[in-house]
């Protein structure tokens, strides 16, 4: 009877030691997972990454993505065009004032007017087309106040709603959102490629010289979770990356595969909406101190994210 007793004595310890010891390895390996897959961590805010086009994370590639979690209490946001006074001043009669002037990627995340708070942005992306008259084309609103052009009512735009961190909400859209909060931030587009879940080649809708010729793409995506991508593909950077197969050109019938593959990799979710920023000679794209990619043409507006 008192061997009996001992053995289960025995048992007991090991089984305790064993589950003890899966405890340690699965909450080793939560952090793990999570660093991996940002989407299944509740605590992820933003990240960056070069990818190859099928989405798949490579120090080579030629795809400068950064991913963010627009609720994240860590993060604001902000819109930036380019003006000769401090954005949201008024004149003396206390109308908006919009005397627009030629500014690009550089001078729009660094000015006075790209500070929040004091600070400026962790990130940024080029945005909006610019009009010959140094006005930006689309709609664009910083924080309630809006800049916008001709095309406002006309083309897609991105944005982040108002509201606290749990409440906000990315959205891409044509024209003024019906509810308020959702035309917080916003920074005009063109060419929508997912609508509703729905995947479309723009090529033909895009022109030839857009689709083919002017390839340096900037887009953002917002998945069925919530999750925004931002992406820069940047041709310049040819002579440094491994050109193979899956990392060419990007031309809009590989946007799916691309973004698709991205989601996928970070546990994000189905990609539900996407649109193009202005190209070309436009794209800039801009994380934690480093600019990663920066062309030279003027452009229209910025979108700012920044960390608490």
């Amino acid at each position: 009877m008192y061997t009996q007793k001992l053995f289960l004595l025995f048992i007991w310890i090991i089984g305790a030691s064993f589950l003890s010891g899966c405890q340690k390895m699965e909450a080793n390996s939560a952090p793990k997972a999570s660093k991996a897959c940002p989407g299944k961590n509740v605590n992820f805010s933003i990240d960056f990454f070069k990818t190859n086009n099928q989405g798949k994370k490579n120090q080579r590639g030629i795809n400068n993505v950064i991913i963010f979690n627009p609720k994240s209490a860590e993060l604001d946001f902000k819109v930036n065009v380019g003006l000769s006074h401090k954005l949201y001043a008024k004149d003396a009669r206390g109308k908006l004032r919009k005397e627009y002037v030629t500014k690009q990627f550089r001078e729009l995340i660094t000015d006075e007017n790209a500070k929040l708070n004091g600070q400026l942005p962790i990130a940024a992306i080029n945005a909006d087309y610019i009009g010959t008259d140094d006005k930006p084309q689309g709609l664009n609103v910083s924080r309630g106040v809006e800049y916008s052009g001709a095309f406002k009512n006309k083309r897609s735009s991105f944005g982040i709603s108002g509201g606290t961190p749990n409440q906000r909400q990315a959205t891409i859209q044509t024209g003024r959102r019906k509810s308020n909060i959702l035309n917080y931030n916003l920074v005009g587009g063109n060419g929508r490629f997912y609508r509703q879940g729905k995947f479309k080649d723009i090529c033909q809708d895009l022109g030839k010289f857009a689709c083919k010729t002017a390839r340096n793409r900037s887009l953002a995506a917002i998945t069925n979770q919530g999750y925004v991508i931002l992406l820069v593909n940047d041709l310049k950077a040819n002579s440094d990356i491994d050109l193979s197969q899956v990392n060419q050109e990007l031309l809009p019938d590989m946007f799916d595969n691309l973004l698709e593959g991205i989601a996928g990799n970070n546990c994000l979710g189905r990609i539900q909406e996407g649109i193009l920023f202005d190209g070309g000679m436009s794209p800039g794209l801009y994380y934690n101190q480093k600019t990663y990619v920066e062309n030279f043409g003027p452009i229209g507006s910025v979108f700012l994210i920044y960390k608490k």
